[in-house]
Formats: structure tokens, C-alpha cells, sequence
């Protein structure tokens, strides 16, 4: 009888604990990772767990490419996860969960998030998301190269020209293979074209890409491709709208000067360290203004979620002042929340070049044109980058003239914007 009670005790017990698993909600969160943010947040995460036992949550790590390229699909086909972090902020705004309902204080959230809801909802007051960070596009220099080449710096108000003349002085005389590299986007190319004088959009507001600031700018990228400023073995390794960075061969000390942007500095805090003088420099300027081009990452909670209750419970933990504070301070990224960005955030690093970075990128954000400001936050902003890049590039190879690139870039942005209207 004593056996078979216990017996009885020891099922009830397992059907308790079975019963508490199956009522715990998982929810799945799609992330890429910079430099050491992932880790972070899978900390934080660890700790959201603890406080919230009945949901777990998973941290899936793709690379930045799957984000651009494999998310969008799996949106489209009702199979993406319940939270996404996405640079595409507004371009997939269609799939995003307004969080409206399910956060305890919507005012919190549109007092530190306002600018930039708009961003993730440019036609409506969702609450979509919150920013993991806020970017800013700009070059780094290997400043020990510099000296040991015995050049200067060029200082403020400096061009594009000067720069490209420098870093060729640097590279040869110290026999450095890369002058400068840039990063394959159509991101990093609009910021100096906007300085060049390009201004994206007409009188109505709709895309108008190509004018005389675009191709000022998309002649020098032609040129230096052409007499070795910049490397046709980087762009040209790839095709079509493909992302590809030079952090490598920065890191590697392969390259002068690299235009990328403030997302970079964790990842130069950890791979460079104090290997190298990795310094940020003020965007170069145009005729029309000395600017690149704000962005960032959001988290996003999607549309398609079955657990949008449990979403709101995570995403206002993550949103959460102290949380942020720290998940910036631990990342060095900029941050994303008003309030914060008045405070000040205790950014953990004793690195000094980082502190310049950040000091660099964070000061250049007044100056940031209107019109870059605008083309962040138009929706189609994809398109535009992406016929940006694949028909440039089709002319750094010699596939296609300028103006032949010119003419499709207008093409594709047209074909693809009908396309999304149908």
C-alpha cells in the first residue's frame, strides 16, 4: 500500500512539473551580432528568465546577411520569429506587432523612443520597437600609419579629395595594399553622396536618385576603383545588392582608411586593441555638407507572433532605463534612447581610441543633413540602396558605363516600387 502511494505521489508530482513546462511560453528572437552585443543581451536575457519564469526565450544568432536577405522572406511567409533585431526599419514595417497594447506605459516609450518609432511606423503611431543602437556612418583612419608615413591628418573641412590624396601618400610610402575601402552599401555611399549635394527625393517627395550630387560622387568611387585608391578585388569579389565589410583587412592593417561607421568600435575595441591607433575622423565634406548617414538597429516585435502578450512583458523589460543603460555602456553603442542620450551613459572601456570613436560619432549627429535624415526614414530606402550599389558596381567592373548605371538605377528603383504598389 506504502508503494503504491508513492507511486501515486511521484506521478502527481511529474504531472505538476510536465504541467509548468507546457505552460511556459517560448518566444524566439532573430539577432546578428557587431562586435560583443549578443553576448550581452543573452545576459540580460539569463536574467529576464530568472524574473520571469513561466517564458523562455530564444537568442538566435545569424549572420548580418541572413537578416538582410533571409528575414524578409521568412516574413512574408508568416514563418519569422516572435522579436527581430532589423536595420530595414521601415521596409518591413508591415510585419511588425504594434506593441501599444501590450506595454505597460506607451508615454515612456514615445517620450525616449519618439524620434524614432517613426522610423519603424513612418505612416502611422505604433509602438514597434526600440533602437539597440543608433549609428552613425563615418571613416576610420589607421592613424600609427600616418605617422609612420610622416603625413598629416587632414583636418577639419576636409574633403573627400584631400582624403583620397593622403592615403595614397600613406600607402605608398609605407607599401600599404589598400589605400581606403568602403563598405559595399548603398548605406555608406548615400551619406557622401548627400554631401556631394544629392538630394534622393523631388519636389513631391518621391525617389529621384540620380542627379548631379549622386554622380559626382559615384564618379569618384568609379575613379578611385580604377587607379588603385580603392580595391576592385573587395567590391568586385561579390555581386548584385551584396553587404561586404573591410573590418578584416582594417583590422589587419591592410587599409588606410575605412568607411564604415560607429557600429564598428566594439568590434576594433576587442579585434585591434591597442595593436594599431584606429581612429575615427569627422565625415569628409562635400560641396553641400560634411555628413554621412544616420541608421541603426531595432528590435522589432513581428506582426505574426502568437504570444503578443508575453512580447510586450519582454520588450518593456529590455526597454527598461537601467537595462539599457547597461546593455549600451557594456556595448559602446550610442544610444538609441532619449533620455539616456541626455544623461550621459557610463561606457565601459578604458580604451581611448574607443572614447574618441564615440566621442567623434556621437558629436557628428547635429550635422547630420535633413535630407539623410529623410532617406533613413523613407521606407523604400532598400530599394534605393540596393539599385545604388548593384549598378555602380556593374560600372566599377566594367560591365555597365556610368551612365548606362545611371539609367538602370532609375529603372530598378521604378520596376521595384510598382511592384510593391500591386
Amino acid at each position: 500500500m506504502r508503494r503504491s502511494l508513492k507511486l501515486m505521489a511521484a506521478s502527481s508530482l511529474f504531472a505538476l512539473v510536465a504541467g509548468a513546462a507546457s505552460a511556459q511560453t517560448e518566444l524566439r528572437m532573430m539577432w546578428y551580432n557587431d562586435g560583443i552585443e549578443g553576448e550581452v543581451m543573452q545576459s540580460i536575457l539569463d536574467r529576464f528568465e530568472e524574473a520571469h519564469p513561466e517564458i523562455s526565450v530564444t537568442l538566435d544568432v545569424v549572420p548580418y546577411q541572413a537578416v538582410l536577405e533571409s528575414l524578409p522572406i521568412q516574413l512574408a511567409a508568416g514563418n519569422g520569429p516572435d522579436i527581430a533585431r532589423v536595420t530595414d526599419l521601415g521596409g518591413l514595417s508591415e510585419y511588425y506587432l504594434d506593441l501599444r497594447p501590450y506595454v505597460q506605459d506607451p508615454e515612456y516609450w514615445e517620450t525616449n523612443f519618439g524620434p524614432f518609432l517613426d522610423w519603424l511606423d513612418p505612416d502611422g503611431d505604433a509602438i514597434n520597437g526600440f533602437m539597440t543602437q543608433l549609428t552613425v556612418t563615418g571613416p576610420y583612419v589607421n592613424r600609427t600609419l600616418f605617422e609612420q608615413a610622416g603625413v598629416d591628418l587632414p583636418g577639419d573641412g576636409a574633403t573627400w579629395e584631400d582624403w583620397a590624396a593622403a592615403v595614397n601618400e600613406v600607402a605608398g610610402a609605407l607599401d600599404i595594399p589598400i589605400p581606403m575601402a568602403w563598405d559595399r552599401s548603398g548605406h555608406r555611399v548615400a551619406g557622401p553622396a548627400i554631401a556631394q549635394g544629392a538630394q534622393m527625393f523631388d519636389a513631391d517627395g518621391n525617389p529621384a536618385l540620380v542627379d548631379e550630387g549622386l554622380q559626382r560622387m559615384a564618379q569618384l568611387l568609379y575613379d578611385w576603383h580604377q587607379d588603385g585608391t580603392m580595391s576592385l578585388e573587395l567590391w568586385g569579389s561579390v555581386s548584385g545588392s551584396s553587404y561586404l565589410g573591410a573590418n578584416e583587412d582594417f583590422a589587419n592593417a591592410n587599409v588606410v582608411m575605412y568607411m564604415s561607421g560607429s557600429w564598428q568600435i566594439p568590434q576594433f575595441a576587442s579585434t585591434i586593441g591597442d595593436a594599431f591607433d584606429w581612429w575615427a575622423v569627422p565625415a569628409p565634406c562635400g560641396p553641400a555638407a560634411c555628413t554621412g548617414m544616420p541608421g541603426g538597429a531595432a528590435l522589432a516585435a513581428i506582426g505574426d507572433t502568437e504570444h503578443p502578450e508575453e512580447v510586450g512583458i519582454l520588450m518593456d523589460y529590455l526597454a527598461q532605463e537601467e537595462v539599457l543603460a547597461e546593455f549600451y555602456g557594456r556595448t559602446l553603442f550610442i544610444p538609441g534612447h532619449l533620455g539616456l542620450a541626455s544623461s550621459g551613459i557610463d561606457f565601459d572601456t578604458d580604451d581611448p581610441r574607443a572614447a574618441h570613436a564615440l566621442a567623434t560619432f556621437a558629436g557628428a549627429v547635429p550635422s547630420i543633413s535633413p535630407v539623410a535624415f529623410a532617406l533613413q526614414g523613407y521606407p523604400s530606402n532598400r530599394v534605393m540602396f540596393n539599385a545604388l550599389i548593384s549598378r555602380l558596381n556593374e560600372a566599377i567592373v566594367g560591365e555597365l558605363t556610368l551612365d548606362e548605371a545611371y539609367a538602370r538605377m532609375e529603372e530598378d528603383i521604378a520596376n521595384q516600387l510598382a511592384e510593391s504598389d500591386r
